[in-house]
């Protein structure tokens, strides 16, 4: 979503990963240091973060998922301490969850099939982001209007690609879409669209319009005022051969597969800390929709 740095990729389920910061003590450690504290302290929370996944993910604690891993750690009275590295969150579950460096992830989707993940504590959408101004008028994939744009933000392997694929504006629209990765090749390597981009290019002309997964874009629209309009996907798309291609996507997080009693625990610090979670994601300005009936404690 995209976390898989909040990624839907090839199984339309970006991961979107973040952590925290706050007004309580909050440590801050590199995997070798993490590696050095055998046993795990039990009054810390050891969070894997990327500091290269904004606006979740953020060095100097502004993500969004930073304040929430915050809120977590607190509720489960320990200390937060985030293990750091300097890759998208793509990687966090193999390079650091697995290799026991960190202990939870924030924001993978419910029941990503490498970890045992936590109860829901949102659900959001894909948007279409457009500018208030625009003479397209755009609220469905069924919209006609979706035809006249020549550019729109997406990110590669993403349920939107496959839904242009699906219209024929693959194509027309490829160059345009190379280009916010700069024309490079993502053979053996992830390469992230600065969120920002999307909506800045939306702003000024740039692209007709873009398709996002919303937490990845809310603030950067929130800042830009009455602008710029998000117009929530709706969740009934098709692929061609007539399956259901989701647009809406669980959030949880993430713990290892024998963590089951680290799970237990995040699910009832989830819920303590529910009222301050939906504070910040209304904050963030995150069009929520209703969580998906899905069973407690989602083990892959």
């Amino acid at each position: 979503m995209s976390k898989t740095s909040k990624f839907h990729q090839s199984a339309f389920a970006f991961l979107s990963v973040a952590v925290m910061a706050g007004s309580f003590t909050v440590l801050s450690a590199t995997a070798e240091e993490a590696k050095k504290a055998t046993p795990p302290d039990p009054s810390v929370l050891r969070i894997c973060a990327s500091e290269v996944e904004k606006p979740y993910s953020m060095r100097d604690g502004n993500g969004f998922e930073n304040k929430i891993g915050k809120v977590l750690a607190e509720a489960m009275g320990k200390r937060a301490r985030f293990v750091w590295t300097d890759k998208p969150a793509i990687y966090l579950v193999r390079d650091q969850l697995d290799k026991n460096n960190c202990d939870v992830v924030i924001g993978l989707d419910t029941g990503d099939e490498r970890v045992l993940t936590s109860n829901p504590y949102y659900r959001a959408p894909y948007v279409f982001v457009v500018r208030s101004d625009s003479p397209l008028d755009i609220t469905s994939w069924d919209s006609p209007d979706i035809l006249k744009a020549s550019k729109i933000g997406m990110s590669q392997d993403s349920p939107a690609q496959v839904m242009l694929e699906k219209l024929g504006l693959f194509n027309s629209n490829f160059n345009y879409m190379k280009s916010l990765v700069g024309f490079k090749s993502k053979r053996n390597q992830y390469i992230r669209v600065d969120p920002q981009r999307y909506v800045d290019d939306v702003a000024s002309g740039k692209a007709d319009f873009a398709v996002v997964f919303s937490p990845e874009v809310a603030r950067y629209a929130k800042d830009r005022g009455n602008a710029l309009k998000l117009v929530v996907v709706p969740d009934n798309a098709t692929r061609s051969d007539g399956q259901h291609l989701p647009f809406h996507f669980d959030q949880s997080i993430a713990v290892r597969k024998d963590d089951k009693q680290l799970l237990a625990e995040v699910n009832a610090a989830l819920e303590k800390a529910k009222p301050e979670i939906e504070s910040i994601l209304k904050e963030e300005g995150i069009p929520l929709d209703e969580l998906a009936k899905t069973p407690e404690g989602r083990q892959g």
